[in-house]
């Protein structure tokens, strides 16, 4: 055990033999000086710190030193009542402060203690529960601006984790500075009490006990109870003073008395005013010798702030230039520029008001919520969108950027509604045609004056902030592959190790590396399949991995292992599937022209055979849409990936199913067959 570790204990040991065992005077006048020496410790480091929290073992500490003197305060009282001597220190204060007449110096006494009781200790008590209260309720909205600010790409997640934990120590901080100011509350009303006792029963055992005359009793105890309270009080005070700086104090650059000095001495024209005031008042009979010093020191230092200041204006300004140019200048500003925003969303300045909290506007916190939404649909950690107004855009337009690319744009009418019906020549309702960004659905601006109409005609009537939210998401998702990069995947399998080691361990980086699994899971994104679900896609990686290192193979034993997710995904609850099958016909005209080569296979079909395959899937497709039914082409676990890979640059919204991806006792009903001439 450390030394210092050792010596808070052994000082906690001493407070409890102080209560019980009696102490001789040296030892107790030692004590005293110590307990002087930690108060003034506390109130200089209370002064220098510049927030609250660079002091965070305050609480617990004036918990000791509370114990501390109040043990200090029995062991005084029980040398003074018995022996009448407290030690050399207590004789010396009360001497001091009494002097020849001991009521006087009691006066002073009591006027120190109801300065300590009344003002600084209630004061302490106050802003202790005041700043406790408004610390707990100022916790939402803090935590509020953080998620606003890292979603605005202003600060890291890094960074976002150690404001949270600020915040929570602050709110933990004040609210242990609530209660420990309780006891020095305690403290002062027990000082008083302390007092009391040792004059009254000190009057009365030197008078019965000791055979004192009342005029010794009252000389020799009145002395010894001044001194006890001075050396108890001073201290007491100090730890006061401490704890109304430490829970008043704001953060700031400096300490307390540098703080206080920049402040305070900030207009040097003021001073000049109050010296003109203090010289007025020297012309009343009020010394005048001593009132024109004064105003002329206070002129003196406003004369001599001024011309400072007035010499480190311009030095100041051309300070900041020159850094300013610098900065322009160095190569790491250049470095700076090659950074690139994940994801970027802009839009117009029109649109202001739909990311600006002080006019409504709830984007920032809608964009959190989608991070999460992803997150759990997904299964992948949605980078930091960066949110910021363009004046090159349309007023109301806005566009999404993934990696510096644009991938969806937009135009929004605030004041307006988008309705939305399935009837594509519905024109009951008054508006301005459009399209549903998302999904392309025709739709209608309509004013708030239509909107209860438009509700009752049946349209899905949805206001801009939830339009442009829905855009986003379903954008992301599309591009939910591209997002996820090795970085990104080596951060779920770090997060997946914590759980799962052994699995982890058996999968990378022998025999897959972090570039394969990404590939994989990357793969699976692309066709809207989660990956949430890591264990069991690390299960089955373990099993095959060894087997064959190629990503599209290993991604369709993955499909196949999560079978039951999948299924869910596309049958629902009712396990029924509507779908278009692939003829015996067209599988076996896939697999005869799969090339194999040393870099994975690829389907090598003639284009009249592709186009044929292509135009019957969507006359099928098409026939299943009309129906508002979702495209979904089923064939054998041999050929899906090949027909997928055929499909995705014609019809990327076609779901592509083995017999394979689905469990046993789906429902599957054919709608359509895939068939060439």
């Amino acid at each position: 055990m450390k030394a210092r570790d050792l010596s808070v204990l052994l000082g906690v040991i001493l407070i409890i033999i102080m209560l019980v065992v009696p102490l001789p005077g040296w030892l107790l006048s030692v004590l005293i000086l110590c307990n002087i020496s930690l108060a003034l410790v506390v109130i200089l480091v209370s002064m220098n710190t510049q927030e609250a929290l660079q002091f965070s073992i305050f609480p617990s500490l004036l918990l000791l030193l509370t114990l501390f003197r109040l043990g200090l305060n029995v062991s005084t009282t029980r040398s003074i009542l018995s022996e009448a001597n407290g030690g050399g220190v207590i004789d010396t204060f009360g001497s001091f402060v009494i002097g020849n007449n001991p009521l006087v110096g009691f006066v002073v006494f009591v006027i120190l203690v109801i300065i300590q009781f009344l003002v600084i200790t209630k004061g302490a008590e106050r802003v202790s529960e005041v700043a406790a209260r408004f610390t707990l309720d100022a916790m939402p909205g803090k935590q509020m601006s953080i998620d606003a600010d890292l979603n605005a790409g202003l600060i890291s997640e890094q960074q976002a984790k150690e404001r949270r934990e600020k915040v929570e120590n602050e709110a933990d901080f004040h609210g242990a500075m609530d209660g420990a100011s309780k006891f020095v509350k305690g403290d002062a009303i027990a000082g008083i009490v302390i007092v009391l006792i040792n004059i009254i029963f000190g009057l009365v055992i030197g008078m019965v006990q000791m055979g004192f005359t009342f005029t010794e009793a009252v000389n020799t105890y009145m002395r010894l109870t001044v001194g006890d309270g001075l050396v108890s009080q001073i201290p007491a005070l100090l730890i006061a003073t401490a704890t109304g700086i430490v829970v008043t104090k704001t953060t700031t650059t400096g300490n307390l008395g540098t703080d206080v000095s920049r402040q305070l001495l900030q207009y040097p024209k003021l001073l000049f005013i109050a010296a003109g005031t203090i010289f007025l008042i020297g012309l009343t009979p009020i010394n005048f010798m001593l009132t024109a010093i004064i105003a002329f020191s206070l002129a003196l230092g406003g004369y001599v702030l001024l011309k400072q200041t007035d010499e480190t204006e311009e030095p100041d300004m051309e300070e900041e230039e020159q850094a300013e140019s610098s900065s322009m200048n160095s190569p790491e500003n250049v470095v700076n520029l090659l950074n690139m925003d994940p994801i970027e969303f802009e839009f117009g300045y029109a649109l202001i008001p739909l990311a600006d909290a002080d006019q409504g506007g709830d984007l920032l916190d809608r964009v959190v919520m989608i991070r999460r939404q992803l997150a759990i649909e997904l299964g992948i950690v949605v980078p930091v969108v960066r949110i910021r107004d363009n004046i090159q855009l349309e007023p109301n337009g806005y566009r999404l950027k993934i990696k510096g690319n644009e991938v969806a744009a937009g135009e929004l009418l605030l004041n307006h509604y988008l309705a939305m019906t399935p009837e594509m020549d519905d024109d009951e309702i008054e508006g301005i045609s459009t399209k549903e960004p998302a999904f392309g659905l025709p739709a209608k601006w309509i004013g708030e004056e239509h909107k209860d109409e438009a509700e009752l005609s049946g349209y899905t009537v949805v206001d801009p902030p939830s339009v442009v939210s829905t855009h986003i998401t379903e954008v992301i998702k599309r591009h939910a592959h591209s997002l996820l990069g090795r970085q990104e995947t080596k951060q779920l399998i770090d997060h997946l190790k914590e759980s799962y080691p052994i699995l982890v361990d058996e999968v990378t980086p022998d025999p897959l590396s972090v570039g394969d699994i990404q590939k994989v899971l990357a793969k699976l994104l692309r066709e809207n399949v989660s990956v949430r679900n890591l264990p069991i896609i690390f299960e089955t990686l373990a099993d095959f991995g060894k087997m064959t290192n190629d990503t599209d193979l290993l991604a369709e034993y993955v499909r196949q292992a999560l079978a039951p997710q999948i299924t869910r995904q596309y049958a629902g609850d009712d396990m029924a599937l509507n779908v278009i099958t692939v003829s015996g016909q067209v599988e076996k005209m896939i697999a005869e022209n799969i090339q194999q080569t040393e870099h994975g296979n690829y389907l090598a079909l003639d284009p009249e055979s592709q186009e044929q395959i292509i135009k019957t899937i969507h006359e099928e497709v098409e026939k299943m849409t009309l129906q508002e039914e979702t495209a979904i082409v089923l064939c054998s676990p041999a050929v899906r990936m090949y027909l997928k890979q055929l499909l995705e640059r014609f019809l990327p919204q076609v779901v592509v199913l083995s017999y394979n991806d689905l469990e046993p006792g789906v429902n599957v009903q054919s709608v359509g067959v895939v068939n060439v001439a």
